[in-house]
């Protein structure tokens, strides 16, 4: 088994209707239930705006740490699942899935079997 980051890319500068957002949430939760009752399920979590963020920074033997997303970038990483599957064609499935339930573009990335 593989394991995989599904990351939910998000545009924080366009505002969420609350009923749309709530709708959303309800069919994320469904597709989660799914992934546990397979199995592939490793584990998931929604994250904070980025302005919530802090990067620490390594640089000359020390570290310096700022406020806000490492990037100025129009997509945010707003939230993510974490799951094992076969192989890619799995993990893309289940990718699909989430974008569907989600309404969000989905990153599907493998992780490295490096420890």
């Amino acid at each position: 088994m593989k394991h995989y980051l599904l990351a939910v890319q998000i545009d924080e500068t366009v505002p969420e209707p609350e009923d749309e957002l709530r709708e959303q949430l309800a069919r994320t939760a469904k597709v989660s239930d799914e992934i546990k009752a397979a199995g592939a399920w490793v584990f998931a979590g929604g994250l904070l705006p980025s302005h919530a963020s802090t990067v620490v920074r390594p640089g000359n033997g020390t570290t310096t740490m700022t406020d806000g997303p490492f990037a100025e970038t129009k997509e945010q990483l707003g939230g993510f699942w974490v799951i094992q599957c076969e192989d890619l064609d799995e993990a893309l499935a289940w990718a699909d899935r989430c974008a569907l339930a989600c309404a969000r573009p989905i990153e599907v990335r493998p992780f490295d079997d490096v420890v």
